[in-house]
């Protein structure tokens, strides 16, 4: 065998033995949540769930076919407001009929976001652990990768997540309706 074979070889099984995202110049899915950072590349997969496209994401909207759940965080009225100051709560375009749960994404939730997320599953699932839930955020945004992530370690039997988010269905000329966050289920 010539060098020129070998290295070609070596080359091969090396292409071989990588996992496709890596292969395809993508992000590989990691072991635990990610921590920081969350608008950056994700991977093109997460175990336990299915990641569904846009047009998918639209026939399951259109038939009702899933709970869509946004979990893009949002501000807190800041502490040190000085007195008197009008504090509007936001607002943001999302897909309509979808549910906001915000900071629910996040790698580390607190008891009082972790309460808040479970306690909200059980109402918009009615307590069934087989509903479809429609995941999603923004395009490069880790936060539904999260939140995803954490329902199915939780149990939920049928996890959906769309990474391309609000901003991804607004691309493809699909409506999106002003929505305010969902303080409590």
């Amino acid at each position: 065998m010539t060098k020129v074979e070998t290295v070609v070889l070596l080359a091969t099984s090396l292409l071989a033995s990588m996992p496709l995202p890596a292969l395809a110049g993508g992000v590989p899915e990691p072991s635990g949540y990610r921590m920081d950072d969350y608008r950056a590349p994700v991977p093109a997969t997460l175990r336990g769930a299915r990641v569904v496209t846009t047009s998918e994401a639209e026939a399951l909207w259109r038939e009702k076919q899933a709970i869509f759940l946004d979990v893009m965080p949002a501000p807190l009225k800041p502490a040190d407001l000085p007195a008197g100051t009008i504090w509007r709560d936001p607002t943001r375009k999302d897909i309509p009929d979808s549910i906001w749960l915000v900071n629910v994404g996040y790698g580390a939730l607190n008891k009082e976001q972790a309460k808040y997320f479970r306690d909200a599953l059980v109402k918009y699932t009615g307590n069934d652990d087989s509903k479809s839930i429609l995941f999603y955020c923004m395009t490069d945004c880790w936060m539904s990768w999260n939140a995803a992530r954490r329902a199915v370690e939780w149990g939920y039997k049928s996890v959906l997540w769309y990474p391309p988010g609000a901003d991804g269905w607004e691309r493809a000329g699909l409506p999106l309706e002003e929505r305010r966050p969902q303080v409590a289920p």
